[in-house]
């Protein structure tokens, strides 16, 4: 198929039982395999389907977000009241208040993924 640029999401699907991929760019693409490997195969055949089905139609085709070139920063709002305490708390473990909140950030994602048994390639 060439190359494939969109992110796929895989994750055990106990009612299924087996793997189910995603591929969140393109909304119902999905597919199921008996191991993660063929689910991504067959999800990757689902994606050319649907492209090919965009095309047609002249839908919209959504640029891969692997793609998108990303900055690395953006502007986050919040309370005062919860800024001071992760400043302080931050200051407390000797980081400066962007490495404290991109550790929690990092750990955050990592254990959510973990716990709902969902990973990305």
């Amino acid at each position: 198929m060439g190359e494939f640029s969109y992110g796929i999401r895989i994750f055990f699907s106990e009612e299924d039982g087996g793997y189910i991929a995603t591929i969140p760019e393109l909304p119902g693409c999905s597919a199921f395999g008996e191991t993660p490997e063929k689910a991504v195969k067959e999800v990757r055949i689902a994606a050319s389907l649907w492209l090919q089905a965009a095309k047609k139609e002249k839908r919209p085709i959504p640029e891969p977000i692997l793609k998108k070139k990303f900055p690395g920063k953006f502007v986050l709002r919040m309370p005062p009241n919860l800024q001071a305490m992760l400043f302080l708390r931050a200051k407390e473990e000797g980081l400066s208040l962007n490495q404290y909140i991109l550790y929690h950030l990092a750990q955050a994602q990592k254990t959510q993924s973990a716990q709902q048994g969902k990973r990305y390639l």
